[in-house]
């Protein structure tokens, strides 16, 4: 078995913390979470729109429905597409436009945090 390194910053932790359970559950249920797994993948492909775009969705979606560990997947997503912090923050601003001050809350700290963590864990 692999060892896991130690995070750089909260975003990294909630990322091996996330992929750690998924590994957890796959394991214990492996038939729903291949078909689940399959489901997504099939989602995200590069189609009529580009994985960007399905990303800065994703991301704006997990924002409105206060769902931490998709935030912080689905800006990592957004960043290994292509997106710049621009893009990233115009789609969260939409998406607080809808979920009011909750949204905007995550906005402005969540996903700032993690923009700022990938950023530097790039370096």
């Amino acid at each position: 078995m692999m060892e896991q390194m130690e995070p750089r910053n909260d975003t990294e932790a909630a990322l091996y913390e996330f992929k750690s359970g998924l590994g957890t559950f796959t394991q214990k249920m492996p038939d729903i979470a291949q078909h689940f797994n399959a489901f997504t993948e099939a989602c995200f492909k590069e189609g009529t729109l580009s994985q960007k775009q399905k990303q800065l969705i994703a991301l704006g979606i997990s924002v409105f429905s206060q769902d931490e560990y998709c935030m912080i997947y689905h800006t990592k997503g957004c960043l290994d597409q292509g997106a710049t912090e621009e893009e990233i923050l115009e789609a969260v601003g939409v998406s607080a436009a809808f979920g009011g001050g909750a949204a905007m809350s995550q906005t402005v700290t969540l996903i700032q945090e993690c923009l700022s963590d990938l950023n530097q864990m790039k370096q």
